[in-house]
């Protein structure tokens, strides 16, 4: 008990010298010529879960903080609490992909925290600080039927001018075929067979997607889109935060998709169960 007070009160420390230290770092980077962009300081600030550096997370404003992880309690506080938890030196973080989309930044990282999971996360930025935070994360599984892993595959956004035909075409295949059922329309956002896959359980391909349907039902198991809460995009890369159900438990949905020549190309995924509301850290909700 002693030596988890001692971290606590050490991350606490390390909390207030970072936001202190907020000015000179930024006086440094004016300096420099060379100031940070939200992403890299996504990264660095991901990256302090495992290092324990003090300074990434003086990007957090911690008067206007609002935390959508139902584990942490809100603000900072919230945030310092949750890493004085980790046992010293057991974490590890990897950021595997980072874009993009106005005031927004959204990470998809190969996590050990409190175990291997895989997590999207979403930072929103206000004067270059930020202020809110959603994630999703699962525990880490794979690699599946055809061999890929949560994470592996391209990381690289272009076609940057497409982003927004990207989204649209996104937010269409979500809505028609997972929210609406529309199953005539799917073929349409594919081209043919051609598809990576990167769910633990789902094998490549349009073919691969419906074996695993099939499964699904044969075993009881469904899977169900009510809404959509965010669609962000950078590029050929497009992310969408869904709400609804599976296995019959109320359930957070994160869809990467990488779209090539205007069709669906690839996808990566997080599914994340909600807990009951009584059981929230924050007041903030999921989404």
């Amino acid at each position: 008990m002693q030596a988890i007070d001692r971290r606590r009160l050490l991350t606490a420390a390390a909390m207030t010298l970072a936001v202190f230290a907020q000015p000179v770092l930024a006086a440094a980077s004016a300096e420099t010529g060379t100031p940070e962009t939200n992403k890299q300081k996504v990264t660095a600030l991901l990256k302090a879960i495992e290092t324990g550096e003090s300074a990434p997370v003086s990007v957090i404003d911690p008067d206007t903080y609002i935390q959508h992880n139902l584990a942490a309690a809100d603000g900072l506080k919230g945030f310092g609490e949750l890493l004085a938890a980790l046992p010293k030196g057991s974490a590890r973080v990897e950021t595997v992909r980072v874009f993009q989309d106005g005031d927004f930044v959204f990470a998809h990282t190969d996590y050990d925290f409190f175990g291997p999971k895989v997590g999207f996360d979403i930072f929103r930025f206000a004067n270059g600080r930020i202020v809110e935070h959603w994630d999703n994360l699962q525990e880490t599984a794979g690699p599946n039927p055809s061999g890929h892993t949560m994470t592996d595959g391209p990381t690289k956004a272009v076609d940057l001018g497409e982003t927004a035909a990207n989204k649209a075409l996104v937010k269409g295949l979500v809505t028609d075929i997972l929210i609406d059922g529309k199953m005539d329309k799917l073929a349409g956002y594919f081209d043919g067979d051609s598809y990576i896959q990167h769910n633990p359980q789902i094998a490549d391909g349009l073919s691969g997607l419906g074996a695993a349907l099939q499964a699904m039902a044969k075993a009881g198991v469904t899977m169900k889109y009510d809404r959509i809460h965010k669609v962000l995009g950078e590029g050929n890369f497009v992310l969408t935060v869904s709400e609804g159900s599976f296995a019959g438990k109320h359930t957070s949905f994160y869809d990467l998709f990488r779209v090539e020549n205007g069709k669906i190309a690839e996808h990566w995924d997080t599914i994340e169960t909600i807990p009951e509301q009584s059981d929230w850290k924050n007041a903030n909700g999921k989404f």
